[in-house]
């Protein structure tokens, strides 16, 4: 649909009447963008124009109507247009003669891959948080000119088509919407594969022999990422832009578009960016085949007024983790030793949650709208609800590419047919559609157990046995003893600082999130320091008498600890000669 509907608005540019915007940045030291918006030949007698609530790529609302501000409408004379508020993204104008002249006060300050940062530096730009459309006219072409008199050194990074100068264009509203911009002084780089551009624009403090360094590894990436699919996907105007904002004033993300990719960090690539900072470029890349184009049907058409909500984001964006370290370790960027060590935040984040008994992956994926960078003020128990679509995803990937690989098959190829069937035609899938595939390709029976017991289930694949096929290894990290919440210090005490697991010894104790700990069989403990050590030198069966502060009460509680039930994954020095040949056909690709 996605892909559809982009195909239809290039047919209908120039064609159709264009809206105009114009943004300047002459108040950046505060802040401010001055955006000013011509729409033309409008039919109705009033024009509703608004803010989106969300943007691509994100699946939560994020109310960019909050930073607008100063929003003034006038006619083709000039002459002022009457201005009411329907709703609180909204603006309703009456009264025009067929021109809407809009002109508005924007705020943004945050740069990464939802939001807009405007200051001296750079105008660092999401299209939905910068700039009001008109509701209607989706399809109408877009025009953009971006003013750089203030700051003559910035250069324009972006996806968007350039026609002339600082003006570029769309083809429509959802292309525009899906085009981030980055407008300061930074460098590129560039190369050429299978006779299209991927550019590297970077904003930040680094030398030319660190950006040179960052840039190879970038070049790897595509290059492996290209051997799981078979082929580049065919970007608009065979272009490929990466725009990178590392500064310490950014915020760390990064964010997937169709021809782009937004990627922010706080770590400059001179202080430990190079080796912190890659495994984002992997992943976003990884993006431009899965979820860009290989789309999910239930996030088509994108809505830009209401949440997003997908079933499949545990495949979107979980298989992609997948990729994101194995790409890396394919690309020769870090060790198989570190891509093993690399498995066991993931495996013990996802295998020891209680959240699996409450929802399977795809639940999983339907709270997207809470968590994707969304805010709220109350407290809630992700601790016990909620395991991220990422972790699970990349751990069900895994999963299948190893059960796949005992078949003298892998994910690599089912990721091409993915591709190939759904992707670039772009037809977008369904639940049902990557069930059938895989039945498809490896055969009913592997397909029917994996989704009913992993993914429309929340059982838990027999890793230890699909670990020694290529040589990896599970074990239990130690014999230490085990509390279960994490404690943080607070003046002179430490209280619990999330809510207790369930089903560990502290929430067995009845211990809650926010208890200050007094003391632990008798002794007082003020300092994280001293409760480390009391772990250390507790054996598994041992009863702590703990006494804690609650509501401004003295509570006595009875704890006994547990076996520490985390994994340790590594590799299996010990594995056979077939196992060591599979891990190394694994661990480099195609």
């Amino acid at each position: 649909m996605r892909f559809l509907i982009f195909l239809l608005f290039f047919t209908s540019l120039g064609f159709a009447q264009t809206n105009s915007y114009n943004i300047s940045f002459s108040n950046a030291e505060h802040h401010e963008a001055k955006i000013i918006v011509n729409f033309p030949e409008i039919e109705q007698d009033s024009l509703i124009v608004r803010m989106s609530r969300t943007s691509p790529g994100r699946y939560a609302l994020h109310e960019f109507a909050k930073n607008v501000y100063g929003v003034k409408a006038t006619n083709s004379k000039g002459e002022a247009l009457g201005i009411t508020r329907p709703d609180p993204y909204s603006w309703l104008i009456k009264g025009h003669d067929g021109t809407v002249n809009l002109e508005y006060t924007l705020f943004g300050n945050r740069a990464d891959g939802t939001y807009s940062q405007i200051d001296q530096s750079h105008a660092h730009l999401n299209i939905p948080a910068t700039f009001i459309y008109a509701e209607g006219h989706e399809e109408r072409p877009v025009e953009v000119t971006f003013e750089t008199e203030a700051f003559p050194d910035w250069k324009i990074a972006t996806q968007l088509k350039h026609e002339k100068n600082n003006t570029y264009s769309a083809p429509g509203l959802y292309y525009f919407m899906d085009s981030p911009t980055e407008l300061s002084d930074h460098a590129v780089r560039e190369f050429e594969l299978d006779g299209q551009t991927i550019k590297f624009a970077l904003h930040g403090p680094a030398t030319e022999a660190e950006f040179n360094q960052y840039f190879e590894q970038v070049k790897k990436i595509v290059e492996q990422q290209k051997r799981v699919f078979g082929e580049l996907p065919k970007f608009d105007f065979g272009e490929y832009v990466f725009i990178a904002c590392y500064l310490p004033h950014a915020s760390g993300d990064g964010m997937e578009h169709r021809n782009s990719t937004i990627l922010t960090s706080t770590r400059i690539l001179g202080e430990g960016g190079i080796k912190r900072n890659i495994g984002t470029v992997a992943h976003e890349f990884f993006h431009a085949w899965n979820v860009e184009r290989i789309r999910p049907q239930d996030l088509e058409p994108f809505d830009f007024r209401e949440a997003d909500m997908s079933g499949l984001l545990w495949f979107a964006e979980g298989f992609t983790s997948y990729y994101t370290p194995l790409t890396l370790v394919r690309s020769g960027i870090i060790t198989p030793e570190e891509y093993a060590e690399g498995l066991n935040g993931s495996f013990n984040y996802v295998w020891n949650s209680p959240a699996r008994e409450y929802f399977n992956p795809v639940e999983m994926s339907y709270q997207a709208p809470f968590v994707d960078a969304a805010t709220s003020v109350d407290p809630v128990n992700r601790e016990n609800t909620f395991i991220s679509y990422y972790s699970y995803g990349s751990m069900l990937g895994l999963a299948l590419d190893l059960q796949l690989r005992q078949k003298g098959q892998n994910l690599d190829e089912f990721m091409e047919i993915l591709w190939e069937k759904y992707g670039k035609p772009g037809n977008p899938y369904t639940l049902q559609d990557l069930e059938t595939t895989l039945a498809d390709y490896a055969g009913k029976d592997l397909a029917s157990e994996f989704f009913s017991k992993y993914i429309y289930n929340s059982k838990m694949p027999d890793y230890e046995n699909l670990f020694k096929t290529v040589g990896l290894k599970i074990e239990k990290a130690s014999e230490k003893a085990f509390f279960g919440t994490s404690i943080q210090a607070d003046k002179d005490t430490i209280y619990i600082s999330e809510n207790p697991r369930k089903n560990t010894p502290a929430f067995k104790a009845g211990l809650n999130l926010g208890d200050r700990i007094i003391s632990l069989n008798g002794t007082e403990i003020k300092s994280e320091e001293a409760w480390e050590e009391m772990i250390e030198n507790s054996e598994v069966g041992d009863n702590w008498n703990l006494e804690i502060e609650r509501f401004g009460n003295t509570i006595l509680k009875s704890v006994k600890l547990e076996q520490d039930p985390t994994y340790q994954i590594s590799i299996d020095k010990k594995a056979s000669s077939k196992a060591v040949k599979a891990r190394e056909d694994w661990l480099s690709g195609k």
